[in-house]
This record gives structure tokens, sequence and C-alpha cells, in this order.
């Protein structure tokens, strides 16, 4: 009886015998876990046992508040598995032999499933080995962003953004605007922030986009938004220039003005409804659908209304009897006759000058043709007189010289001319 109490003692402590030459591989980096709710999550236990070791049993256990250990899934080699409870619709072995690879497969997290693991590898002979690990469960952010429309001149708060997750979300904002963000969280997880500014017309459509930040995230998620800014109309009336007549066809006043949101247009005329045969348009126009006629003069008012305030315009028309001619407009002719007919005036002394010029030249051309056939003569009969006379008395020599006295006529013409003296004509 001894001998049977010694060896039962000495099979339990071979039992309690924990990671003493254990061999776990895959295991998460600093023994932890994350996942994302409504996700799959493995929980990694592999056990490498050596050739004198067999593997008898694996448990997974999960910790309770109170210390104690839940069992979640449990495999025997020979009596196969075993889930507790509500784990086993959730939980399975990730190998369909959990003595060669005993990771846990959590089919659908939940938020508390978070907390402390523990898979036990029971082998035989040398005992119990136990590889522990944390659970930490995300969610996916929930993250909302409400504009809010200010009124032009009043303080207040522009957009709300809010976001609840795990861990908890960092909001900010991207935008140009110059403005305040004020942050809080609240008990239940929920962070918000809100953009508070001044606002004017011209940020009206400007950037204010909400950025979430978040562990799950690798990088921000963008909500965008447009600041919405409300304010009101400016009416003032164009289309009339005092160049109404009676018959004029097609005329129309236009009502320009902003304002947000787009005002409604109403027009009158002192101060009752506006003449037949005026219609007001839905953009602010005021359009004449037959001729004019005198009876239509009058004090005419475009009243622009939005859910802000209301702009009104005044313009007096009164239509002529018979066309008039605006200043502008006999400017206009004027200055298009007088830049007319200077061009006509040069047009006519660049051709009086090119004229004059090409009749000078054809003077000058004729006349020294002239000149030539003259000298050309007078060179022939020189020259034949030289041939013929064989005298050598004075008058002989005399005559010799006449081609000196015709080589200095002939420069004495040129001269007359404009043309150089020494200029070598060809006989």
């Amino acid at each position: 009886m001894t001998r049977v109490l010694i060896r039962l003692a000495l099979s339990l402590c071979a039992l309690q015998i924990s990671g003493v030459g254990a061999d776990f591989s895959d295991v998460p980096p600093g023994d932890a876990v994350r996942s994302l709710a409504e996700d799959e999550t493995v929980l990694p236990c592999v056990y490498n046992p050596t050739k004198e070791q067999t593997i008898v049993q694996v448990t997974w256990s999960k910790e309770q508040d109170d210390g104690t250990k839940q069992q979640i899934i449990m495999v025997h080699h020979l009596d196969g598995q075993t889930a507790s409870g509500e784990w086993s619709r959730r939980v399975r072995f990730k190998n369909s032999d959990p003595t060669k690879d005993s990771s846990l497969v959590i089919t659908s997290t939940e938020l508390r499933d978070s907390g402390h693991y523990s898979c036990q590898v029971s082998t035989f002979p040398q005992g119990n080995f136990e590889k522990e690990m944390d659970l930490t469960v995300w969610t996916d952010p929930i993250s909302s962003l409400e504009p809010v429309v200010l009124v032009e001149g009043k303080y207040g708060v522009a957009a709300t953004c809010r976001s609840t997750a795990l861990p908890t979300p960092q909001l900010s904002w991207d935008t140009e605007l110059s403005g305040l963000s004020t942050n809080r969280t609240s008990d239940n997880g929920v962070v918000t922030s809100q953009f508070s500014l001044y606002p004017l017309r011209s940020m009206n459509h400007k950037r204010l986009d909400c950025l979430v930040w978040h562990s799950s995230y690798k990088g921000p998620k963008r909500l965008s938004n447009r600041l919405l800014v409300h304010y009101p109309p400016h009416a003032e009336i164009t289309g009339f220039k005092q160049d109404w007549f009676l018959g004029l066809e097609k005329a129309q006043l236009k009502c320009v003005s902003g304002g947000n949101p787009p005002p409604r247009y109403t027009w009158l005329r002192d101060g009752k409804a506006v003449p037949d045969g005026a219609v007001p348009q839905l953009d602010g126009t005021l359009l004449f659908e037959r001729p004019l006629m005198v009876s239509d003069s009058g004090m005419y008012q475009c009243v622009a209304q939005n859910l802000i305030d209301v702009g009104k315009a005044e313009v007096n028309v009164t239509i002529e009897e018979k066309q008039v001619w605006p200043m502008e407009s006999m400017l206009m002719v004027v200055v298009g006759a007088a830049a007319g007919g200077l061009l006509l005036l040069m047009l006519i002394v660049i051709v009086s000058v090119t004229c004059h010029h090409k009749n000078r030249n054809k003077k000058l051309k004729r006349e020294l043709t002239e000149k030539k056939q003259e000298i050309t003569t007078l060179s022939r009969q020189a020259s034949i007189r030289r041939m013929n006379s064989v005298s050598t008395d004075a008058r002989g020599a005399t005559e010799e010289n006449i081609p000196l006295r015709v080589e200095g006529t002939l420069r004495t013409s040129l001269s007359s001319l404009g043309v150089s003296p020494y200029v070598t004509v060809n006989m």
C-alpha cells in the first residue's frame, strides 16, 4: 500500500511539472494577441515534442475575474475533443490533429473574449507544459460628423465629430479655417470634438474635415465636410442705361444678388405690380415680352429675400418716344469717325508721295537717256573726223582735241543730272 502511494505521488509530481524543457513555436510577440470584434481570432499554440515525448492531452482555459480558470476546450489522444458550455458554438482547434497544432480558433470574437488564456500540453512521460497569452479585442471605430449651418457674424459651433471604439480613438481637424477645437471623452468611451469659429461669407464651402485616428487604421480616416455659412442678399439692378425708347423689343432688367441660401425675387413698379407683358423670371430677370410703351416708365424695385434677410434695389425707368443715342454711344461714334478720317488722310499722303517719286524718277531716267544719246552722237562724229584727217597742220591738231572737248561736255551734262562725272561711259 505504501509503495502504491509513493508511485501515485511521484506521478502527480511529474504531472505538475510545467514549462521545464518546453518547446513552443509560433509564439505571438510579447505573448499578446490583438483582434477586432466579429473577426476570427487565432490563439497560437504549437508544441514540438522530443522523440521520447508523446502528447497525451491539450487543454485551453481562460482566467476568470476571481482568478480561477474556465476550461474552454480539451482534446485527449484517445477520448477525442470536448468543448465547454457556450464556447462549444464558437471555438475549434485550427488543425484536425490538435496534437500537432494546438492553436485555438474563436470564430466570431466578442468584446468579452478579452482576457488571459493558457494552452496546457500534457506529455508522457515528462508531464505538463503550459503557454500563456493575453487577448485584446478591439472594435472598429463608429464615427460621425454633424455639420452646423452658421449665420454670418454669429460665433458658434461649425461641426461636431464623434467616434467610439476600443481602444479609444483620437480626433483632429484638417482645415485652413481659423477656429477653436475642443475634445472630450465620455464614460462610455465616446470621444467628441467640436470646431467653433466666427463665420464670414468668404468661408462658405471651405474644407472642414474630421480625422479619426485609431490603432486598427494604418492612417487617419477622413470624414469630409464643407462649412455652411448663411448670409443676407445684396440686391443690384442692371440692364437699364437711359437708352430705352418706344417700341424697343426684348428689354429686360436683371436683379443681381448674392445671398446664401439663394434668395427669391419679387418685382414691383411704383410699389405695385409690374405692367402686363413684363414677366419675372426665376433667376431675377424682369423680361418685357412685348415692345416697350411710354406707359412702361416708372420706378422699378427688385426685392431679394432669403431666410436671413431682405435686399432691395430701385431704378427709375423712362421710355423715350424716339431712339436716343446715349452719350457713350455718341462718343464712340465720334472717336470712330475721327480715327477713320485720320487713316484716310494718311493713306492719301502716302499715295501722293509715292506717285511724286515715281514721276520724278521717270523724268530723270528720260533726261539721262537723252544725254547719253547726245554724247554718243558727238563721240561718233569726232571719231569719223579723226579717221578722215591726214593733215598735220595746226587745224588738224585742233580737230584731234575735239574728243577732249566732248569729254568735258559729257562731264558737265552728267553733273547737271546728278551723276558722278567720273562714271565711265561705254561708247
